[in-house]
């Protein structure tokens, strides 16, 4: 089954979700790609949704490759395995770059508002597909930095270890579909075109807190 495109994958992913409808939860999206999904569910369940920011750290010379993921609140997941075959100095360098990233994305798509409080509350965390998690990792982290009482991961489909190491840390998972061999994300969509800086902030400017 591959879905028609984020909005498609975004209405099948709420059926999954009835059970959370009608409890009080907190709807997240990790940008830009799982806006697009979680806006669906906002609309369904009649909600607001708020974005994480979260950046990959790739790797030197192989961007794509992810070492770890870094998220807005300051905790950095890491591959530990990955992590130890690259230099301090340019490693580091990376890190930086995507905390001025997250930065400027915090101050465009929230305005420079901080992260609402999450505790005792039930977190919905959103995004397009799951391949190494690395970034969902981070997502975790801050929510967990934020007191969140229960932590739920919802994807259209993801690889079934990534799955299994988010599990493993006490974090339930609601996935819709685990090809195997997994991939790359796009590959589980007709349509995967690239999410832009302007239809975030539309989405959020109509499913926003502020919205």
């Amino acid at each position: 089954m591959a879905f028609q495109d984020r909005q498609h994958a975004g209405q099948q992913l709420a059926k999954a979700l009835a059970m959370y409808q009608d409890r009080e939860i907190l709807l997240f999206a990790l940008p830009r790609g799982g806006a697009v999904v979680a806006a669906e569910i906002a609309k369904i369940f009649g909600i607001s949704m708020d974005l994480i920011i979260t950046r990959k750290i790739g790797a030197p010379l192989h961007e794509e490759y992810a070492l770890g993921a870094l998220a807005e609140t300051g905790e950095v997941y890491w591959n530990a395995s990955e992590r130890s075959h690259q230099s301090d100095r340019a490693v580091l360098a990376i890190v930086e770059k995507e905390r001025e990233e997250a930065k400027r994305r915090i101050n465009l798509y929230r305005k420079g508002r901080s992260l609402p409080e999450m505790e005792r509350k039930t977190v919905l965390i959103v995004d397009d597909g799951l391949a190494t998690g690395a970034t969902m990792h981070a997502a975790v982290l801050a929510a967990k930095h934020q007191g969140a009482k229960e932590i739920v991961v919802a994807i259209p489909h993801g690889a079934a270890d990534s799955i299994e190491g988010l599990e493993s840390q006490g974090v339930k998972v609601v996935c819709l579909m685990t090809p195997e061999p997994y991939g790359a994300v796009g590959a589980h969509y007709e349509t995967f075109d690239q999410t832009k800086d302007a239809e975030v902030l539309q989405l959020m400017e109509e499913y926003g807190p502020e919205g």
